[in-house]
């Protein structure tokens, strides 16, 4: 290969690469990620259920980009603090160290849904699809879920 042809590829691709870098920033978009322990007498079909409901996310409900979910690689602990009085109440709000019992629940599971924007996840809540999927999700997970937003940047 001639140095010409070396330098003219190198240049398209610089043009091609400077053109798409916005594409590599930080997405603008929305990410609604939650955690969720599973029940441990769920089915096969229950959980077929879920998987074609979640895959049925971003054709039913408008604004639905993408959706991941699967086993998490490793568990979170979810840790509930046990019945505890005013007194170690306040002081606990106040960030002193109190002694209160703590109940451990691990999240083995994870789903992600990226959305257009955070209007997207308002209107999922109240869409007529949220309720089929939620009654399928509800058959494969322990009541009570670990969830958080991203809002990109």
């Amino acid at each position: 290969m001639h140095l010409p042809s070396v330098t003219r590829i190198a240049a398209c691709a610089s043009l091609i690469l400077a053109c798409h870098a916005p594409a590599f920033a930080g997405d603008q978009t929305l990410m609604h990620c939650f955690a969720w322990t599973p029940v441990k007498e769920a089915t096969p079909a229950d959980w077929e259920a879920f998987s074609k409901a979640s895959d049925a996310l971003s054709h039913k409900i408008k604004g639905i980009l993408r959706v991941w979910y699967g086993k998490l690689a490793a568990p979170l602990s979810q840790a509930s603090l046990g019945k505890i009085d005013s007194a170690t109440a306040k002081q606990y709000f106040a960030g002193e160290t109190v002694t209160v019992p703590v109940t451990r629940t691990p999240r083995e599971y994870g789903m992600c849904m990226e959305m257009k924007d955070a209007n997207v996840l308002k209107a999922y809540e109240t869409d007529p699809y949220h309720k089929f999927w939620t009654d399928a999700y509800a058959r494969i997970r322990v009541d009570g879920t670990t969830t958080f937003n991203i809002l990109g940047q």
